[in-house]
């Protein structure tokens, strides 16, 4: 039946670089230094100046002083250098504690692996990959979506980060779209959800479908692999599913790589789609430069500074629902950890992705480009009177740091404002399954 599938496409290779959800950094006013620092030698000193011949050199022990009568005898000097030390002080004692912290993250995570490197349950490469052996282990649901109107009649567990832009586009496609799906939220330092499974990244969707569980990786190929499923309920998952193979390559530098063919590409089975050629190929270069450059901009924008970064994750902890959902313990490993990792990683991104020296201007761009691109159609969405595929993607990323300082300085600096809400109300409502 693959044969009748109607793809007009190319293969493709393109990979998408992933934002962990994971970070965080502790500010140096969290430590509070000694009440009284030790004056050097313990002593304080008054030299007798060159000839004048009426002082004597004065040389007391402070040992017994009270700190005020300590400091009267202190030289500017002194102080400068009392203050040039407790600032160096706190900042060994900051790093000091997020080294134990990165530590005991490092420690942790490798026990976990090791505790459940035999219990993968994806099949073999020489299977289909997509295929599980059988249904991964049972974790707490943080949440299930339900639709009276779901006409799917698929069963779907996303794995998820909260806030990681990739989960967010895949979130904003089932909720559009009127998939009913539960919600496991995957600990984004230990990742213990994700164990079971030889594919660790996120967002994954498992689908119970006729009698086989199905695992699809990558938002893009999720998107498309189940549009393409919706717009044709009469069509075969698992044959749309050999549309996207996976490829593995081993690069110059020795490194073995996967990459997904075909992501941005959608299987009609002879569906009855009313689109013409044009408008598919344009949605399908939008949802690329929604990977390729638009989710590049987010990491140097949210982690500028460590105390961005940790602003950051702490909203994470808000949205994603931490506190019911994990450990005391585990939260705070992945705030601070997290913080810490994504504040020096988002210096290296922006290297590696050419983000201006002021990140909020390479943010501005591609929602001024977004909006310049939107202004040329003409119309409320990319996709016409209602949100196509592209405008779900872009909103998905967007919506990753809808409660970051970075969002709220781009809806005072560009348009974005107004077509975000506008989305934002369509995909609540779930308008999508009027579509289909």
């Amino acid at each position: 039946m693959a044969s009748h599938i109607k793809s007009l496409y190319r293969p493709v290779s393109c990979g998408l670089a992933r934002l962990s959800s994971h970070n965080v950094v502790l500010t140096a006013n969290r430590f509070t230094p000694p009440a009284f620092p030790t004056v050097a030698n313990g002593l304080l000193s008054r030299r007798r100046n060159n000839g004048d011949g009426g002082r004597v050199g004065l040389a007391t022990s402070c040992a017994n002083l009270s700190p005020p009568l300590a400091d009267k005898y202190k030289t500017q000097k002194e102080k400068e250098d009392d203050d040039n030390k407790k600032k160096s002080g706190k900042k060994k004692m900051v790093y000091q504690a997020l080294g134990v912290g990165v530590l005991v993250g490092a420690v942790l995570g490798y026990q976990n692996s090791q505790a459940n490197k035999n219990k993968q349950i994806a099949n073999e490469s020489n299977v289909k990959e997509y295929l599980l052996a059988e249904k991964p282990p049972e974790f707490k649901v943080a949440r299930s979506i339900t639709s009276d109107n779901d006409r799917s009649g698929l069963k779907v567990t996303l794995f998820q980060y909260q806030t990681c832009p990739f989960c967010c586009k895949a979130r904003a496609f089932l909720d559009y779209f009127g998939v009913n799906y539960d919600v496991i939220e995957v600990n984004s330092v230990l990742r213990t959800q994700m164990k079971w499974s030889k594919y660790k990244k996120v967002p994954v969707v498992v689908i119970e479908y006729k009698d086989k569980i199905l695992q699809i990786n990558d938002s893009s190929v999720i998107v498309s692999a189940l549009f393409s499923k919706l717009a044709d309920p009469d069509s075969n998952l698992e044959q749309i599913m050999d549309c996207y193979p996976t490829i593995r390559f081993v690069e110059a530098d020795g490194t073995e790589k996967a990459d997904i063919q075909n992501r941005y590409f959608l299987m009609y089975n002879e569906a009855k789609v009313n689109r013409t050629k044009e408008d598919i190929v344009e949605e399908r270069r939008w949802r690329r430069w929604a990977d390729d450059t638009l989710v590049h901009t987010l990491s140097p924008n949210v982690y500028r500074t460590p105390t961005e970064a940790l602003e950051t994750f702490q909203w994470f902890d808000q949205a994603g629902n931490w506190p019911n959902l994990f450990s005391v313990w585990e939260r705070y490993l992945v705030i601070y950890v997290g913080a810490l990792a994504m504040w020096l990683i988002g210096k290296r991104l922006k290297k590696r992705h050419g983000i201006k020296d002021d990140a909020r201007e390479s943010l501005y761009d591609s929602c001024n480009h977004w909006m310049k691109g939107l202004k040329k159609k003409g119309t409320p969405y990319m996709g016409g009177a209602n949100p196509n595929l592209a405008d779900l993607a872009v909103f998905g990323v967007l919506s990753a740091i809808e409660g970051c300082e970075a969002f709220s300085d781009a809806r005072k600096h560009t348009n974005i404002g107004s077509w975000f809400d506008r989305m934002k109300e369509a995909v609540g409502k779930r308008r999508g399954q009027l579509d289909l």
